[in-house]
C-alpha cells in the first residue's frame, strides 16, 4: 500500500475499531437475521429486539453508514455480504466468529498489545483451561476455518494418503473438509483437553466419528502417532515461539512416514516486509500470544522447513492476503 498523506486516513485506522463494534453489537441483536426475509421498518426492528428506537436508530444507522445494511425510504435491508454471511441460518455464515473470537477473545486480547511488545505473555491459551471460553473459542474458530479449509483441500492431493494428524486441530475444521475431499482419509487431532468435547460434537455432526480421533494435550508435551502420511498446521506456526515452531516441524518430520506430506497454513507477510496489510495485523495479534512469535514470512517458514529435513517446498495463497500454505515432503 503506497504511504498515505491525508489526515483522514490516519483518522480512518485510528477509529477503525468503532466500525467493529457496531458489527459486533448488530450481531448481538441478530439485526441481519430479522432482515434476512425481507426490509423492515425501525419500529419493526426495535420491537422485535426490545431496543429503545432511538438506541436502535443509531445502530442502524451507523451499518448503514458501513454498507452493512440499505436504506429504502424507512425501511432497512440486508447488504448482499451481509445477506450471506451474517444470516445466521445462511450456509456461509460467519457471524459467530465475529460474534464470539474477534469481538469476545481477540479484541479483548489486543488491549494488551503494548505490554506484548515489551515481551509480557498475555497467556491468551489459558482460556482454554475455561470450558465454556473452549467451548467458545472452538465453535467461533470452526466457523472461520471452514471456507480455507475447503480451499487447502482443493489445492491439495492427499490421494494415496491414510492418516493425517492435524496438530493443534481445533474443532476439526480441517479435518472434516480433508475428510469428506478423501474417503481413504483417517485424521488424528491433537489439542488441549478442553476443545476435545466441543470437536467431538462437530466431527459427530459430520458423520465421521469413525474416521476422526483425539489426542488430548499440548501439542508440544504429548506423544504424537507415529507413520503418519500427512501433517497439518493450521494457524500453529503463528502461536507459539519462534523455538517452539522450529521444535514442532521436526516433531512432524518424525511423525511421518518418508514421502510424507506436510501442511503449513498460516498468516504470512511478504519478505520484502511491506504487507499485506491484513497478514500483518494479524501476526501482530500473534505477538499478544506469544511474543517470541517468529515473523512469519515464506521465506523465513521455507528455510525452517528445509531445515527439518523436508524438501519439495511450495506455496500457494488460500485466503488472499492474508494466509498461504506451504507444501513439503519428508
Amino acid at each position: 500500500m503506497a504511504p498515505i498523506t491525508d489526515i483522514r486516513e490516519i483518522s480512518r485506522i485510528g477509529y477503525g475499531f468503532m466500525a467493529s463494534q457496531a458489527l459486533f453489537a448488530a450481531l448481538d441483536v441478530d439485526v441481519f437475521g430479522r432482515l434476512a426475509r425481507g426490509p423492515r421498518t425501525l419500529a419493526d426492528l426495535a420491537g422485535q429486539t426490545g431496543l429503545a428506537a432511538g438506541r436502535m436508530s443509531t445502530l442502524l444507522t451507523a451499518c448503514v453508514a458501513l454498507g452493512l445494511l440499505a436504506k429504502d425510504g424507512e425501511r432497512y435491508a440486508n447488504a448482499p455480504a451481509s445477506q450471506a454471511y451474517l444470516v445466521r441460518d445462511s450456509p456461509t455464515y460467519f457471524g459467530d466468529y465475529f460474534r464470539f473470537q474477534v469481538a469476545r477473545q481477540i479484541y479483548p486480547t489486543l488491549h494488551h498489545l503494548d505490554e506484548a511488545l515489551r515481551g509480557r505473555r498475555v497467556e491468551f491459551y489459558a482460556k482454554m483451561g475455561d470450558p465454556a471460553e473452549a467451548r467458545a473459542f472452538s465453535i467461533a474458530q470452526h466457523a472461520g476455518s471452514l471456507g480455507p479449509a475447503h480451499v487447502v483441500a482443493r489445492l491439495t492431493d492427499l490421494r494415496g494418503c491414510r492418516r493425517l494428524l492435524d496438530v493443534a486441530g481445533g474443532s476439526g475444521a480441517f479435518s472434516i473438509v480433508l475428510c469428506r475431499a478423501n474417503e481413504n482419509l483417517h485424521a488424528t487431532i491433537v489439542d488441549f483437553p478442553n476443545v476435545e468435547p466441543v470437536a467431538r460434537e462437530l466431527v459427530h455432526e459430520a458423520g465421521l466419528e469413525n474416521r476422526i480421533d483425539f489426542v488430548a494435550g499440548d501439542a508440544l508435551q504429548v506423544s504424537w502417532p507415529a507413520d503418519q502420511d500427512a501433517a497439518l498446521f493450521s494457524y500453529l506456526v503463528s502461536a507459539v515461539a519462534e523455538p517452539q515452531a522450529v521444535e514442532l516441524l521436526g516433531m512432524a518430520f518424525k511423525a511421518l512416514l518418508p514421502g510424507g506430506r506436510l501442511l503449513v497454513h498460516d498468516f504470512m507477510v511478504d519478505d520484502d516486509g511491506t504487507g499485506p496489510a491484513m497478514a500483518a495485523l494479524w501476526l501482530l495479534n500473534a505477538i499478544t500470544i506469544d511474543p517470541d512469535v517468529a515473523v512469519l514470512t515464506p521465506g523465513w517458514l521455507a528455510g525452517a522447513v528445509r531445515h527439518a529435513g523436508f524438501s519439495d517446498i511450495a506455496l500457494e495463497p488460500v485466503v488472499p492476503g492474508i494466509t498461504r500454505l506451504l507444501s513439503a515432503r519428508r
